[in-house]
């Protein structure tokens, strides 16, 4: 066998070892969930509701597995870095498991790509230096296609929340006009508006389950607010924590912000009106134009074309 088949056998088992490897660990962090939903399900934690085990018992019993703990290492953290995982939790895939499909997808397709792309595309014609750009674009390819796929769900998960946001300060303010409390109000959108609102809705949940584990509300709602680069978010997560912190009506202030909310989602759509009155222009003009100039002078066309056969006849 000639290097270059030596070097593309080696490179195919070694795709296939690391998917054997990610098929064990993806088996084993299953496993470690299966486990981890029984226990919350005997301990009466899984529900909706607030869960009152204490926080210390619940993370001995959320004890990481070994995936997790090599995630968590400098090895792993240099392998899945911070940006990959923000991405992750911003496309709301569940964490662990996510790092490692992520992992794993990165490294099958920056092997699999270039072997594809010499297959495929080098014929064996060209020389050295054609095969070392083919497997180098396949590389790389390889390595970016996750992270951009991975840009494209948090960006539409960020574009859900932007649309979710006045439903869910509207719904507050509806539950705060009916004598509930904040608690009671964010417990209700957690439990009963999970439909309408999927992405905020999981998230308010998400951020109960914790408050009622022990932390302040200022400590489970800050995922919430800085997760999904919202700057109404954030706001409105920072006048919860205060109206929390310091007491009073709450009423008021989130019928303002909901108004405010209104304003510029008015000045967003007139933005967006006149973005597409530019480009309707460019395609009248590339479509009318030549309809028109049909119908207004094609009869004086018409009328020089037989002016000039009648000439040369």
């Amino acid at each position: 066998m000639s290097p270059l088949q030596l070097t593309i056998l080696s490179l195919v088992l070694l795709a296939v070892g690391l998917a054997m490897l990610a098929a064990v660990m993806l088996r084993e962090q299953a496993r470690r969930d299966v486990h981890t939903r029984l226990v919350e399900r005997a301990l009466g934690v899984h529900s909706q509701e607030a869960p009152h085990a204490p926080p210390d018992e619940l993370a001995l019993l959320r004890a990481p597995a070994w995936p997790r703990r090599w995630l968590d290492s400098r090895f792993g953290r240099a392998l899945v870095a911070e940006e990959d995982r923000r991405l992750i939790s911003q496309s709301g895939l569940p964490a662990t498991r996510a790092q490692i499909a992520f992992l794993v997808a990165r490294l099958l397709l920056c092997l699999t790509l270039p072997l594809l792309a010499h297959a495929f595309l080098g014929n064996g014609k060209g020389g050295a230096g054609q095969h070392v750009v083919l497997l180098a674009t396949g590389f790389a390819m390889g390595y970016l296609l996750p992270k951009w796929v991975l840009k494209h769900l948090a960006a539409r998960r960020r574009r859900q929340v932007t649309h979710e946001l006045p439903l869910f300060v509207d719904l507050l303010g509806l539950l705060q006009s009916v004598g509930l409390s904040l608690d009671q109000s964010l417990q209700v959108v957690a439990a009963e508006f999970q439909h309408v609102m999927p992405v905020l809705g999981a998230e308010v949940a998400r951020a109960n389950r914790q408050y009622a584990q022990g932390r302040s509300r200022e400590q489970a709602y800050q995922r919430m607010a800085g997760l999904h680069d919202n700057q109404h978010l954030i706001d409105f997560v920072a006048l919860m924590n205060q109206v929390d912190k310091h007491g009073g009506a709450v009423q008021e202030p989130i019928r303002q912000f909901g108004e405010r909310l209104r304003v510029h989602r008015k000045a967003e759509m007139r933005a967006l009106v006149g973005k597409i009155t530019v480009k309707m222009t460019v395609v009248m003009v590339a479509t009318l134009l030549p309809a028109l100039v049909i119908v207004t002078a094609g009869p004086g066309f018409i009328a020089i074309v037989r002016s000039l056969g009648s000439i040369t006849s």
